[in-house]
C-alpha cells in the first residue's frame, strides 16, 4: 500500500529494509537510552506521564540532574513536555518508545534472572 505521492504508508514502511537514514536515526535513539538514568526515566514514563520531582524521587537522583536528562531526551525527540500551571509534565510521544523500552528492560530481566527466552 502506498500513498498518492508514492511514499510507503506506515504498514509498508515498517516492512521494508531500513536505509542509512533510518538506521542512523535509530542508532541515535539507542545512544540516548544508553545511560541507565535516562533509560530508567523513559521506562517510568512508559508507565505514565510525570513531573521532574516525581521522576527524581523514583530514580534516586537530584532534581537538576533529572532535569538535564529530560532536556536531552526532549531535544532528541524521545519525550514531550507540557506546562500544567507551574509544573512541567513529561510523557512519551508515541507507542514505539513505550514498547521499545519495555522490551529492552524485559530482555535485560531475562538475561539477569536466567528466565527462559520466549517469542
Amino acid at each position: 500500500m502506498a500513498s498518492r505521492e508514492g511514499t510507503p504508508t506506515a504498514p509498508d514502511a515498517h516492512r521494508r529494509t531500513p536505509g542509512v537514514t533510518e538506521l542512523t536515526a535509530a542508532a541515535r535513539v539507542f545512544a540516548q537510552l544508553a545511560d541507565p538514568t535516562r533509560l530508567h526515566i523513559v521506562w517510568l514514563l512508559s508507565r505514565g506521564e510525570s513531573d521532574v520531582s516525581a521522576l527524581a524521587e523514583a530514580v534516586g537522583a537530584a532534581r537538576p540532574a533529572v532535569s538535564q536528562h529530560l532536556a536531552k531526551l526532549r531535544l532528541g525527540g524521545l519525550v514531550e513536555s507540557r506546562k500544567e500551571g507551574r509544573r512541567v509534565v513529561y510523557s512519551l510521544p508515541d507507542g514505539h518508545m513505550k514498547r521499545m523500552v519495555v522490551e529492552a528492560v524485559s530482555h535485560a530481566d531475562h538475561q539477569v534472572t536466567g528466565e527462559p527466552w520466549h517469542d
